[in-house]
């Protein structure tokens, strides 16, 4: 059972978590990316956040994270009391029982704090997905079935009458959660009655939708008897309103590279974005990508931040926050933190 870290908000508790892809920064090599990674992770822990999910993306040279069981274990190993995890791992690509036997051993390592959030997305280019297969494709046909399995691999079951049995056999169990940014998964995590996240900061449109179907259609399983959904988003939270747009204006080009296919080294700065030439188009969709973000002072953010709860009717939001100089992301967690008055969880 979770350790339940909330906030009051009028009538509405919501939990804050954190999602973090381990961007490397303009400037920064992979291995600062990791040492700011861990530095962020310790920080919101000490903060009150709830969990912290790290993300699994290959052959890009702007973000480090390709294997996040294991920087899960890493970080799991420097913090006291949130829930780490996957957000997630590319199922796919991988065995269902070998998943199962690496969640198994990392939450007997760390009892009751793991979570395995699993995708279907490929991870990175085309490319990739061969790659990963042997220069095959996954069949993303079975991962309804993949997931299946690695429900019943988890709680101790044994699929397929082989007497193999993913080990080890402890008391607790990793909370299995589906990532998606469409209604089709929405709709298969419900029939395989696992928990849902909604990655809002990928589609900024029909996420209330798919999180309605998921609710509406759950079935309980071995792993839980209702729904749980939560919903992800970009964050820039500052001291003023006009300090946040200047730093959520990197964002805004790193998105609109990254939908040109751009594979840049690092992300851009403010100063390089206040400097880019931006077409009509480009501008527009800058405007476009902001459905994907909220930015704004504290006050701003924290109404935004309910607003979108409210929306997918969920107790929980995932804040993902990508700014440059890094010591502004520790400063965006630790406003918002002060806004939802997370020091007084354990009153």
């Amino acid at each position: 059972m979770e350790k339940e870290i909330n906030v009051r908000v009028n009538e509405l508790t919501i939990k804050l978590s954190v999602l973090d892809q381990s961007p490397i920064l303009t400037g920064m090599s992979p291995i600062d990316a990791f040492q700011q990674t861990t530095e962020l992770v310790k920080h919101v822990d000490r903060l009150g956040y709830h969990r912290y999910w790290v993300s699994e993306h290959h052959s890009t040279k702007s973000l480090a994270g390709s294997a996040p069981e294991i920087l899960t274990a890493h970080l799991a190993a420097h913090t006291n009391s949130i829930r780490v995890g996957t957000g997630g791992v590319l199922l796919p690509h991988y065995s269902a029982y070998k998943v199962a036997e690496s969640f198994r051993v990392l939450d007997t390592l760390y009892p009751g704090r793991i979570d395995l959030g699993v995708g279907r997305a490929p991870g990175g280019m085309p490319n990739v997905n061969r790659a990963l297969n042997d220069g095959g494709a996954p069949n993303v046909e079975h991962y309804p079935k993949q997931v299946k399995e690695l429900m019943a691999y988890l709680h101790g079951h044994d699929p397929y009458d082989m007497n193999v049995y993913a080990t080890p056999l402890a008391e607790t169990t990793p909370s299995i959660w589906m990532l998606g940014s469409s209604g089709t998964s929405a709709r298969l995590a419900a029939d395989v009655g696992a928990s849902y996240s909604f990655a809002h900061f990928i589609n900024g449109y029909g996420g209330t939708r798919a999180m309605s179907r998921y609710q509406d259609h759950f079935q309980p399983s071995m792993q839980q008897e209702s729904p749980q959904g939560n919903v992800s988003i970009f964050v820039v939270c500052s001291e003023t309103e006009e300090k946040a747009e200047y730093l959520a204006s990197s964002l805004d080009l790193a998105i609109l590279k990254i939908e040109q296919g751009g594979n840049r080294d690092g992300f851009p700065t403010p100063e390089e974005a206040s400097q880019y030439p931006y077409s009509i188009f480009e501008k527009e969709r800058v405007r476009e990508n902001r459905s994907r973000m909220i930015v704004g002072d504290p006050k701003q953010v924290k109404e935004k931040i309910e607003h979108l709860a409210r929306a997918y009717n969920v107790d929980e939001v995932i804040v993902n926050t990508i700014v440059s100089p890094f010591e502004e992301r520790l400063t965006s967690y630790e406003l918002l933190a002060k806004e939802f008055e997370l020091d007084k969880r354990n009153e």
